[in-house]
């Protein structure tokens, strides 16, 4: 767990740093069945596409909800470790999963992910308390990709429905009239080892330049909501279909599984 020091880290600046959640070999089956699903070799995620288009040069692939593909990440979004650290800096004794992540960016022609917040672009679900445990399943440095952060960016609010804005210089290029005066926009690398998860909330500023090197940066991010999301239906959501309540109630159901409930939750019960 989480020292009571971290975790005000975490609430200070957005983004933590954790713990070594898998080993090389068991962070490299994931890898290997990351890119079987890309391959159509394993069928039923939500979506499997080029963030960056079909006619772009570079590639960043997206999945979404690998756990509905591939029994292993199913059982990711219930590693008891992961969703215990998720329910702690959410301060929340239940914890459901949104929905999955992968984005991959291979060696050479990966794209960037400009500056962003989540949760603008979660526009059916309420309030923004969510937080994301993201995994690299091999190491993510500089060169090939990592992400970047901006510590405090999440107590400044949604800002342009998400969009932050970047320059050539992979500088966020926000629109200063919608932001707090005083503020220090400093944006600070986050490497991550290979099988190391790290947590950011769902309103920080963050994105990932080109990958430029010889190396692939594969990662899976697991949107955990603490148990009191609602489904506030807004703008449409490629989740949207899934939802099984009305609006107002809990965000719950098979499609967003009870992964955590005062303590771990088997695979297979919701």
């Amino acid at each position: 767990m989480f020292t009571p020091e971290e975790v005000e880290q975490f609430n200070r600046d957005g983004y933590l740093p954790g713990p070594r959640i898998y080993t090389e070999d068991e962070a490299e089956t994931l890898r290997v069945r990351m890119h079987e699903i890309l391959r159509g070799k394993r069928t039923g995620a939500e979506s499997v596409r080029n963030l960056l288009g079909d006619v772009s040069d570079r590639v960043v692939y997206q999945i979404v909800n690998s756990w509905e593909a591939d029994d292993l990440f199913n059982a990711h979004i219930h590693n008891e470790k992961l969703c215990a650290l998720a329910a702690q800096l959410m301060n929340t004794d239940t914890v459901r999963v949104w929905h999955d992540q992968i984005q991959y960016k291979p060696s050479l022609v990966g794209g960037p992910t400009d500056w962003h917040q989540d949760h603008p672009y979660w526009p059916i679900i309420q309030p923004a308390d969510l937080v994301s445990a993201w995994v690299a399943l091999d190491d993510a440095t500089e060169a090939n990709g990592c992400m970047w952060m901006v510590p405090g960016s999440h107590h400044w609010g949604p800002h342009k429905n998400g969009t932050i804005g970047t320059d050539d210089n992979f500088d966020p290029t926000p629109d200063l009239e919608d932001l707090p005066e005083g503020i220090e926009i400093r944006k600070v690398p986050c490497p991550v080892k290979r099988g190391q998860v790290m947590f950011h909330h769902c309103l920080t500023w963050h994105g990932s330049p080109d990958n430029h090197s010889e190396h692939g940066r594969p990662a899976i991010a697991v949107h955990y909501m603490p148990g009191h999301t609602r489904y506030e239906p807004g703008d449409s959501h490629i989740m949207e279909d899934r939802v099984e309540v009305a609006p107002g109630e809990i965000l719950a159901g098979k499609y967003f599984p009870t992964v955590w409930e005062k303590g771990p939750v088997a695979v297979g019960q919701t």
